[in-house]
């Protein structure tokens, strides 16, 4: 096989190998493995494509195509004040013991 530009060095290889194992004494899980093969990659395409906006099309935002393609999860605020949002909604049991369950935890983290 021939190399690609994507093609991730032996090393990380190994350490995802490693990260797939379940137990020590046990094969890595493929899917574990192919999952983060798959990550990489895209992770790769992503910053590839990221520098040839800057590049070539520096006023069209590279940085805004990274965010849109790897959005960061909400923080514990944002979720707890969601579940703020949300609690006024017709709700199940299981719905409203997570809203408090994510509330308790957001204020738990508040200093005194």
């Amino acid at each position: 096989m021939t190399d690609h530009p994507i093609t991730p060095p032996p090393e990380l290889v190994e350490d995802w190998i490693e990260l797939a194992k379940p137990l020590p004494q046990r094969p890595p899980n493929p899917g574990e493995f192919a999952t983060l093969a798959a990550r990489w990659g895209a992770n790769q395409e992503l910053e590839a494509c990221c520098e040839w906006l800057q590049h070539d099309y520096p006023n069209i935002g590279a940085n805004a195509l990274r965010a849109a393609r790897r959005p960061k999860p909400p923080s514990l605020k944002e979720q707890a004040l969601q579940a703020l949002a949300e609690a006024d909604l017709g709700s199940t049991e299981a719905e409203w013991s997570q809203r408090f369950d994510t509330i308790r935890r957001a204020l738990e983290q508040l200093d005194d």
